[in-house]
């Protein structure tokens, strides 16, 4: 499932061609997505201005000139697609997207044509006020200044659950996923599956920093291209040939001065790649 550096990817693609621009045709070719589209879907979008497109966790938020906004989640498979969008120089492309699995269609008023497809149709989409439960339900973003220490401490005390399980928890801190968790306790050093409760205090200020440090860098790499995601203009990721961890099982791992070899274990039936020699 794409995760935050994903999302972002795909928000900075489609913001230059919706914010600013009037939605002249929807197309819905389906009722549903994973969840039924809401009632009025194409009418409410239909001559609708976008004022602002933004990311909350791992959703996509585009502002109205009607009030509300247009909730958007890629789910495992889902994909935007902007017809004519321009290309970078030495980036791969992922194959094109298939025509029977393009379910919702947006056209603005310059002609620019955004088209979602969903194989598996596990994303979403829906018409939202700001007091949304799925967003007042969020933990904090992890790359804003009220992600720090303090919060991560809150969320471990007293908790026997590892520091993995914890951080995968959208109410803890909004955003992160399996991979990026598995990649930022390896560079902090901490165990995946120890108690959250024994993780030392002063130890919890490195693992904020290397949260934002690998989701930066995931970012500027236009995230990781496992099986499904790519960006707007069909971009694949990089970060995928950086990982330190995530799917590197039986690799020595790449800590300085560890001689030990990563290893993959099962967490609330997710995997987890972690260095047992370092990361305790």
């Amino acid at each position: 499932m794409p995760e935050l550096p994903e999302v972002e990817t795909v928000r900075a693609g489609l913001e230059p061609v919706l914010v600013g621009r009037s939605l002249a045709r929807v197309e819905a070719r389906r009722p549903d997505l994973r969840f039924p589209l809401p009632d009025g879907f194409v009418q409410r979008l239909t001559g609708a201005r976008v004022l602002n497109l933004r990311r909350r966790a791992k959703y996509l938020l585009a502002g109205l000139d009607r009030g509300g906004a247009l909730l958007m989640h890629l789910g495992m498979t889902g994909r935007f697609e902007v017809e004519g969008a321009a290309m970078r120089d030495g980036f791969a492309l992922a194959a094109p997207a298939d025509a029977k699995h393009a379910h919702i269609l947006f056209e603005t008023d310059e002609g620019v044509r955004i088209t979602f497809y969903d194989a598996r149709r596990f994303g979403f989409m829906d018409l939202v006020e700001d007091d949304d439960r799925r967003l007042l339900a969020l933990g904090p973003e992890p790359l804003g200044a009220d992600f720090d220490a303090t919060v991560l401490a809150r969320a471990f005390a007293g908790r026997r659950q590892g520091p993995k399980t914890l951080l995968l928890d959208q109410r803890v801190v909004a955003g992160l996923g399996n991979i990026y968790v598995c990649e930022a306790l390896h560079r902090a050093r901490i165990s995946p599956t120890q108690p959250a409760a024994s993780v030392a205090p002063r130890r919890l200020e490195p693992l904020v920093a290397a949260i934002k440090d690998v989701l930066g860098e995931a970012i500027a790499a236009g995230g990781s291209s496992l099986r499904d995601f790519a960006a707007a203009n069909g971009e694949l990721g990089y970060f995928q040939h950086s990982f330190r961890v995530y799917d590197q099982e039986g690799e020595p791992c790449p800590n300085r001065g560890c001689r030990g070899t990563i290893r993959r274990t099962v967490q609330a039936g997710r995997s987890t790649f972690f260095c047992p020699t370092c990361q305790r």
